[in-house]
């Protein structure tokens, strides 16, 4: 198994377990992207839903409100989906999350994780706040936060994303299941 895999990927397993072998960072990246995309569809009909149920008029009444609804709905879709092992664009990439020895996720687990990945955005958004910078200059900070926190997984020992290693988690690849033959 292990020697279908580029060597990149390979060198990241553990010695007690080679099974858990940690997707490179272009994996984890592009599953990052496309769990944007997905979660547009998510965003959408739960704003839909909250303007609706709230008879918001002006998208920014209730912006707080918003936002904290939109924290829980994602909360939800995470923390439901990382107990059950992935989520639909993990799946697509052959990743899987996993506690450090390598068990499914327990729901408890699955919200430290995702209470941690915050760290994603919170740090940068919280010293360009005070700023009053325009969006475009917000956006292309953040998008370098992003870029730092990502490449900063290559000083973890496994090397995975720091919110992980704090979560007591990780991902790993999964094989693909076998195509049945009709």
């Amino acid at each position: 198994m292990q020697q279908e895999l580029p060597a990149r990927e390979a060198s990241t397993a553990s010695v007690d377990n080679p099974v858990l072998i940690a997707p490179s960072l272009r994996r984890r990246m592009a599953c990052w992207l496309y769990e944007g995309m997905l979660l547009f569809g998510v965003i959408f009909i739960a704003g839909y839903l909250f303007g609706t149920l709230s008879q918001t008029r002006n998208a920014l009444d209730n912006r707080h409100a918003l936002q904290a609804f939109m924290l829980v709905v994602l909360g939800i879709y995470f923390v439901w989906f990382w107990s059950k092992g992935q989520t639909l664009a993990m799946k697509t990439w052959h990743i899987r999350v996993v506690d450090a020895a390598g068990r499914p996720l327990t729901q408890s687990r699955s919200l430290l994780r995702y209470a941690a990945s915050w760290m994603w955005w919170l740090p940068p958004l919280a010293v360009l706040y005070p700023l009053g910078l325009p969006p475009l200059e917000v956006l292309v900070l953040l998008m370098g936060w992003v870029l730092i926190w990502a490449l900063l997984s290559r000083f973890h020992p496994q090397r995975q994303f720091w919110h992980d290693a704090w979560a007591g988690t990780r991902l790993i690849h999964q094989e693909p299941a076998p195509k049945r033959i009709r």
